[in-house]
């Protein structure tokens, strides 16, 4: 039976982007996939559905608007088994895997799923090989969540920790440098090393990171802002960060490359 109108359930997942992503990563099999037509803009989705033998039916308008309101399925719904976790050895083992530094990104109390989504967008798109939330004070992994990041949450892992502080002394533990962005640092993000192994913490909405994590971190940084606003959201903030970072690596793995061949 499908959810009730209304409900973000973590099987369903909706828009174009997000649906055709999940058919293309395959790490997830879709159940059913609703539609409002077959022709144009759902052409390449419908394909792929019946390439993987998943059930279609074409449904009117109304029937989609019932399962996610005002419309934000953009005509494509589909039920999925719901996304798993993936735990924190699994992610350094894929790290290491792609022969890689760790590149990780710790989220503390992001509540908002339009954010969550955001930055699972970001930190795929930067090449991140996990993300981690804590079981409270988080969004979940539902369909807005996976909307908002425009398919990036099926190729993503996300780890769900009961404790941060926990997380972050293991990762400590395992070589990895943990940095948090906190308004309040006296030094800039750009200073930070950030071409090794290392986890990047990022505060919720409004309270940012709690302190208790903050004391656990190596080191702080911030972003200068230069108006009169005091902070960025926290997606746009994690982009500016992130992508410093894949500045820093880039540069580093091309400095590596050239002292080989010399």
């Amino acid at each position: 039976m499908a959810p009730a109108a209304g409900s973000d359930n973590a099987g369903l997942l909706y828009g174009l982007h997000a649906v055709r992503e999940a058919l293309r990563a395959g790490s997830r099999p879709l159940l059913r996939l609703l539609v409002l037509r077959e022709d144009r803009q759902f052409t390449d989705i419908v394909r792929s559905a019946r390439a993987a033998r998943v059930p279609i039916h074409v449904e009117p308008q109304p029937a989609l608007d019932r399962l996610v309101p005002q419309g934000r399925h953009q005509g494509v719904i589909a039920f999925v088994a719901s996304k798993s976790y993936t735990d924190q050895d699994e992610i350094l083992r894929y790290a290491k895997g792609r022969s890689e530094p760790p590149f990780l990104v710790i989220l503390d109390g992001v509540e908002d799923p339009q954010n969550l989504g955001a930055v699972c967008r970001t930190a795929e798109a930067a090449g991140a090989h996990g993300l981690f939330i804590p079981e409270r004070r988080s969004a979940g992994l539902t369909g807005t969540v996976a909307k908002a990041s425009a398919g990036a949450l099926e190729h993503l892992r996300v780890g769900c920790v009961a404790n941060v502080s926990r997380l972050i002394e293991s990762l400590q533990a395992a070589g990895l440098w943990i940095y948090a962005l906190d308004p309040s640092a006296d030094k800039s993000y750009t200073v930070l090393d950030l071409a090794g192994p290392l986890a990047l913490v990022f505060g919720g909405e409004g309270k940012g990171i709690r302190p208790g994590v903050l004391e656990k971190c190596d080191d702080r940084a911030r972003i200068p802002m230069y108006g009169q606003v005091a902070s960025l959201n926290v997606s746009a903030a994690a982009a500016i960060v992130l992508f410093e970072a894949v500045r820093q690596r880039r540069a580093a793995e091309s400095e590596s490359h050239a002292v080989t061949e010399s």
